[in-house]
């Protein structure tokens, strides 16, 4: 969830210097950190009153550094019993933090994770996954509360709305009977937190180098800490961990010195380049989406409509679609064949379809094509609607039907879940989805991609997996643009090894019952 796209800075040197400094120096971190092995409360605890080296009685206590001022709490973790159709599952949740230090010693920022791990099992042998979402500015707790964790909320249908009350009941999808669990919420989201003040530190956190290099050695710190270095590791990113998850798991390889054995990508972005500037790509990949949600609307399958009714769009889309659309409108015949083509597959008037040429933005489709009831497309999901509030104006002016009204009951099942049932409770609000972190994203000198990432960590180990699912009516990050991008890896990425399923549902596919359990099928077979 959470994928936003974000204007590209140039890169700054200084932030790249530190960035590389960063793997280098994680050794030296954990010598001189007072929490690397302990919980966060043992390195500020001061001395007793009247022993050496304490205040004294009746001396003022020394004022608390900055760091200390800015703490999470100590780590709290709690057994708990989870009663599920056909098992009960006992495990231990921990809800806590791994700080992060620069090359010289000095705190940076606490990164707040929650795990579960799976009592009685052989740790050697049994798996480990580390979760975490996109945006940038996303916490984890779509991929928590939506779909893999121990307890979830429902996020479809009547309960996807802002007032729904969020009860936090037994996931019978959960991944917690094959893999331990560890979500992750990268700095600025979630109650993760700066510790150091400064924009040289908000610059190497946002930006897509520091923020995989950050997230790769809080990974290696937990794995540390919790004796987990010998388990089989995965790691599942969401959205723009599309970008995150195939960088993180390089870093891990090459940089760590911890190997991985899958990768699971949920409803990804694997490439900025094809949805910026003046790529024709884009309109290429969001066309069987949109057509997906036309049909979806019309009725003119049995049921849901499935990937399978949209092969002849697919094989339109590369076919003559693309050849058209490459000949420009200075080819009027081939514009005519495009723009009424486009608008019988998309539901579009087509008189609107000829005065876009057939090239639709995803925020255009979403305004016109319910338009004359004055209602818009999620971005989300595009199967569901809602009112545009300003129905008569001539510029958009709406949000995310599928999508915003999910904020409040997520934001509230994350912090009960901290505060009530694992007994953690940091000051400060809980940021489900920081703006202020996407908008101060560094994209380095150019638009992100990962394939590049993706080539290297398959051919690096030969037994590495990829798994990767998509919702139909998904218009944020179209599957089809991922179908094209794993069809160009080399012959080493087999079909054994690589593979791309795609379910009814927008973007947070899992919302939907039998979405979320045969994703969960797909993933526990990855991990056998």
């Amino acid at each position: 969830m959470a994928f936003r796209f974000t204007a590209t800075r140039p890169a700054r040197l200084a932030a790249a210097l530190l960035v590389v400094c960063w793997a280098s120096s994680a050794r030296a971190e954990e010598a001189s950190s007072p929490t690397s092995q302990q919980p966060a409360a043992a390195a500020a605890t001061p001395s007793p009153s009247g022993q050496k080296g304490g205040a004294g009685r009746g001396a003022a206590a020394p004022a608390p550094s900055a760091a200390e001022q800015h703490r999470l709490p100590p780590d709290s973790t709690t057994t708990q019993t989870l009663a599920l159709p056909g098992r009960t599952l006992n495990f231990t949740a921990t809800a806590g933090s791994i700080r992060i230090f620069d090359d010289k010693g000095e705190p940076q920022a606490d990164i707040a994770y929650t795990s579960y791990q799976l009592d009685g099992a052989d740790r050697a042998s049994r798996p480990v996954t580390f979760l975490f979402n996109g945006g940038p500015g996303a916490s984890s707790a779509w991929l928590q509360f939506g779909d893999a964790g121990p307890w979830r909320i429902s996020i479809t249908g009547e309960s996807a709305v802002s007032s729904a009350t969020p009860d936090l009941l037994p996931n019978a999808e959960t991944w917690l009977d094959f893999t331990d669990l560890v979500f992750i919420d990268p700095v600025g989201t979630g109650y993760s937190r700066f510790v150091a003040s400064g924009e040289d530190v908000r610059k190497r956190f946002f930006s897509v180098d520091g923020d995989v290099n950050s997230i790769a050695l809080v990974i290696r710190r937990w794995l540390e800490k919790y004796d987990r270095l010998l388990s089989p590791k995965f790691v599942a990113g969401e959205s723009y961990g599309g970008i995150r998850g195939p960088k993180i798991v390089r870093n891990l390889q090459t940089e760590q010195g911890v190997g991985v054995r899958g990768l699971i990508l949920v409803s990804p972005l694997l490439d900025f380049r094809d949805f910026s500037g003046s790529s024709l790509l884009k309109y290429m990949y969001s066309l069987p989406s949109m057509t997906a949600v036309a049909r979806e609307a019309r009725g003119e399958t049995r049921g849901r409509v499935t990937r399978a009714d949209l092969a002849d769009v697919e094989r339109y889309a590369q076919g003559e679609f693309i050849v058209d659309l490459l000949k420009g409108q200075a080819d009027k015949e081939a514009t005519a064949r495009l723009t009424d083509r486009v608008a019988t597959l998309t539901g579009i008037d087509q008189a609107v379809s000829r005065r876009l040429a057939g090239r639709f933005e995803v925020g255009e489709f979403r305004r016109e094509f319910d338009r004359r009831n004055g209602r818009v497309t999620g971005r989300y999901d595009g199967s569901v609607s809602g009112f545009d509030p300003y129905p008569d104006s001539n510029t958009a002016h709406f949000g995310d039907p599928s999508g915003d009204p999910l904020m409040a009951p997520l934001t509230s099942a994350a912090v009960d879940l901290a505060t009530r049932k694992l007994n953690w409770r940091p000051d400060g609000s809980y940021q489900l989805l920081s703006n202020s972190v996407n908008r101060s994203w560094d994209f380095g000198r150019g638009p992100a991609e990962s394939v590049s990432q993706l080539r290297e960590i398959l051919a690096l180990d030969p037994k590495m997996k990829l798994l990767v699912g998509h919702g139909l009516f998904d218009l944020a990050t179209p599957y089809f643009a991922s179908k094209v991008l794993l069809d160009q890896l080399p012959a080493y990425a087999s079909a054994d090894r690589v593979k791309l399923v795609v379910y009814p549902g927008g973007h947070m596919f899992y919302s939907r019952d039998g979405a979320r359990q045969a994703f969960r099928a797909e993933v526990e077979a990855v991990m056998k």
